[in-house]
């Protein structure tokens, strides 16, 4: 199979799809591999890797024209024009976006495999979990930087100083971003407690994060009653495939002291917090009620080279079996098979479907392939 690498578009976003290892696992079964040009530079690997690993660098229209098209984030709208038919395995999130590019994908009857929605065995989400685990552990380092003074915020600083905690961290969630957020919370020396659904969680959450950890069953009323202390809230809430519930309301976030810092993690699936609108990397900030927040779509695109290669051991064993076997790899595996969120012009993933009240084009993949 013909499979194309994309280089990133959208702002700052430094990862890329496939690591030169990838390309050689790819090379090595037989497919070819056609990379953009420039497409892992900003991760710290030259088309030359690539070329070595037995990869074409290539132009951009190439790339797309591909059977098997990789990328890390979901296309946009300049690239629209290269929709066509083509099977694409990314982040699209397309519960949490525009509704433009739902649309796009079905006009073009791209086959849109998503990395969010695929689950395993078990009914984890083994591809979302390697970017959560870095956005999660990005999430309390941010917020202690946007503490800062100079950048208006409150001036607490999250740590231990002469064996006395300042700053404290609540993050609402317990999932792989919640954890991995808690564990830089608590690592920093902050007083950190985490909002989870099921108390009988805490002994598990201690011993894999801190004896010191708080935890506060997620309710309204308990998530509030924390809020007005709070330096720094972390929104770590994932409903998979569809749109993040508001767990935080505006008025929860009007009772928080001016100068905290919100960091909504969850904002690729539409924010779990009331006040949140997407940002960027060049725009990373805004405030609202005097409360600094800090939503940018794609965290772990700051640090390319970590992101990357985790991204690339998750996915690779997954782009080898869609190499190999195409559509019949859904067919084989259902966990698989619920990443596919479009199809033959139909949404595949009913979330979604409901999420963006198109449910009228939605259709089970196992009838589009049966």
């Amino acid at each position: 199979m013909q499979v194309g690498v994309i280089k990133e578009i959208k702002d700052k976003e430094n990862r890329v799809a496939l690591t030169p290892e990838g390309a050689k696992a790819l090379t090595r079964a037989g497919h070819r591999v056609r990379v953009q040009k420039e497409a892992g530079a900003r991760s710290g690997f030259a088309d030359a890797d690539y070329q070595a690993a037995g990869a074409e660098s290539v132009t951009v229209d190439k790339a797309w024209a591909s059977e098997l098209v990789l990328k890390v984030k979901e296309p946009l709208p300049s690239e629209y024009s290269h929709l066509d038919r083509q099977l694409i395995f990314t982040y699209f999130h397309l519960a949490g976006v525009d509704e433009s590019l739902t649309l796009a994908l079905l006009e073009n009857r791209v086959t849109a495999v998503a990395y969010e929605t695929v689950e395993d065995a078990s009914g984890a989400l083994p591809l979302l979990k390697p970017m959560s685990a870095v956005a999660g552990h990005m999430a309390a380092t941010i917020g202690s930087y946007y503490l800062a003074r100079f950048n208006r915020g409150k001036g607490v600083l999250l740590g231990t100083i002469l064996d006395r905690k300042y700053g404290k961290v609540l993050i609402v969630g317990d999932g792989v971003v919640g954890r991995h957020a808690a564990k830089a919370a608590v690592g920093l020396g902050a007083d950190t407690f985490i909002c989870g659904r099921h108390s009988d969680r805490v002994p598990e959450l201690q011993q894999e994060i801190s004896p010191h950890l708080n935890f506060v069953l997620s309710a309204p009323d308990n998530i509030r009653q924390h809020l007005a202390d709070t330096d720094v809230l972390i929104g770590a809430v994932l409903v998979t495939g569809a749109r993040a519930p508001y767990v935080v309301t505006d008025d929860m976030v009007r009772e928080m002291q001016p100068g905290s810092v919100i960091i909504d993690v969850s904002i690729d699936q539409g924010g779990c917090i009331e006040t949140s609108r997407p940002t960027s990397h060049s725009e990373p900030v805004f405030e609202q009620h005097g409360v600094i927040h800090y939503c940018v779509t794609n965290m772990p695109g700051a640090y390319p080279r970590t992101s990357t290669i985790a991204l690339t051991s998750a996915t690779l064993p997954y782009v080898l079996r869609l190499a190999e076997s195409g559509l019949q790899s859904f067919v084989e595996d259902p966990g698989f098979a619920r990443g596919v969120n479009t199809h033959a012009g139909r949404l595949t993933f009913a979330p979604v479907a409901e999420a963006l009240g198109l449910s009228d084009t939605y259709s089970p993949f196992s009838e589009l392939v049966s």
